[in-house]
């Protein structure tokens, strides 16, 4: 009889793993079943890009049902519990009531959302950046202040719509601020009211150093570029307070803004507050290297998870610190989906599974258009060529032939036309004219 696979979410780990076991398993072996809220997979390293013009934002995104034909079930909805000591899970469509189902093996790997702080106007004036909805937003926002600015003739309010805050120096925040500086750059052009220097990028990083992933010497490097670009970088600083987009930073500065991007890492998705599963300190699920759920040191029978949400050891650095655990990023997830598939399948069919165990390859960030870091097997690589394997890197990386050739194509294109830097504001609120003007 098949074994019923439940996959809950569909991002790196969920898609990759899903596709691989779909390659991997016969129909008679297992039936594949892929739950998330999205009907697509965002491809997150992207957003930048997409956010700045460079590429379409639907070319960010995978489409779930395309992808997945003929070989998954794909349920649009949200997993409300999962428990692992009956197999049961209850899952919300999208309308009409909640169900149940049961599994003989379940994938947790709903990702991450957001880690935020209770500072005081946070949640009220500032922005993420880990959706596309969030990426067309910020671009929308950025090229709206544009307008704002050239329009009025307050000095105060120009400079607050010319201030942009990024919080967080990860490789979100940079790549961010350095693809919308890139953004407003190009489109100065069309607006003969504003000058460069009327800009203002404020970089704030809690932290003594940013990009930690690429080292120290291209973090400094990277934080240098960034300065002269005209671009204030605040390390060792935080942001205290952004009431009314008054923003407040703990070095005593105070300016406003009504752009704020909160990029200052991630949190296992709180969905999983809804399972019995077992979580650490930082709510991520346990896992053994094998990457299967583990209670007490004992795996949970049909139970796996892997990526953002997961706490995996990371063998790599066992003989140096034994309580190591995998970064939350796309290198780990993607790497750990394809062992995680291969694992499953292996035990469907009575064989042993495989601990995860990884080389490092190295990291890589956009700095914007011709210009990055890069740090691979050893060796720093800067500019044009960091920039060139970052982006050959996700390309390679992003599912499906289809969307290759669709980001691509938008590079080629790039090449021979001008960056479109038009805001779509009424994205935003597309019924404020209906609900005013029709009734």
């Amino acid at each position: 009889m098949a074994k019923r696979i439940v996959v809950v979410g569909a991002g790196h780990v969920g898609l990759y793993t899903a596709l691989r076991l779909s390659r991997k398993l016969k129909s008679r072996e297992a039936e594949i079943i892929v739950i998330d809220p999205q009907p697509h997979m965002t491809y997150q390293p992207f957003l930048p890009e997409a956010a700045a013009g460079n590429i379409s934002p639907r070319h960010a995104v995978v489409p779930l049902r395309r992808i997945l034909r003929n070989k998954c079930t794909v349920i649009t909805g949200l997993v409300t519990s999962v428990s692992a000591k009956t197999k049961t899970l209850t899952i919300q469509p999208l309308v009409g009531p909640e169900w149940e189902t049961g599994f003989d093996h379940i994938i947790v790997a709903p990702g991450s959302v957001s880690r935020t702080l209770p500072i005081p106007g946070l949640k009220e004036n500032a922005i993420g950046f880990k959706t596309i909805g969030e990426a067309i937003y910020l671009r929308n926002q950025v090229l709206a202040q544009l307008d704002i600015a050239a329009s009025t003739a307050d000095l105060a309010t120009r400079r607050r719509a010319l201030t942009f805050v990024f919080v967080g120096g990860g490789f979100a925040g940079i790549e961010a601020l350095a693809e919308m500086a890139d953004m407003v750059d190009d489109g100065l052009r069309y607006y003969p009211e504003l000058d460069r220097k009327d800009l203002r990028w404020v970089l704030v990083e809690a932290s003594e150093k940013i990009l930690p992933e690429v080292g120290l010497e291209l973090g400094a490097y990277t934080a240098v570029q960034l300065v002269e670009r005209g671009m204030d970088v605040r390390l060792s600083t935080r942001l205290e307070s952004c009431v009314d987009g008054k923003v407040v930073l703990s070095d005593g500065d105070t300016f406003e803004s009504d752009t704020i991007v909160w990029t200052a890492g991630v949190k296992p998705h709180p969905m999983l507050d809804s399972t019995d599963l077992p979580r650490d300190e930082r709510k991520r699920v346990t896992c053994d290297a094998y990457l299967r759920v583990i209670e007490n040191g004992a795996p949970l029978d049909g139970v796996w998870s892997a990526g953002d949400c997961a706490r995996v050891p990371d063998l790599s650095l066992a003989d140096t610190d034994p309580d190591a655990t995998c970064a939350p990023n796309a290198q780990h997830a993607v790497r750990q989906a394809t062992r995680l598939a291969d694992n499953i399948a292996a035990v469907v069919r009575g064989q042993e599974p495989k601990e995860y165990r990884h080389k490092y390859a190295g990291s890589v960030a956009s700095l914007g258009l011709h210009k990055g870091v890069a740090y691979l097997f050893g060796f720093k690589i800067r500019g044009i060529p960091a920039w060139w394997v970052h982006r050959t890197y996700h390309m390679s990386r992003i599912p499906s032939l289809n969307r290759k050739v669709r980001v691509v194509a938008d590079w080629t294109l790039a090449l021979f036309l001008k960056r479109e830097v038009i805001a779509l504001g009424q994205l935003q609120a597309p019924k404020h004219e209906w609900r005013e003007d029709s009734f």
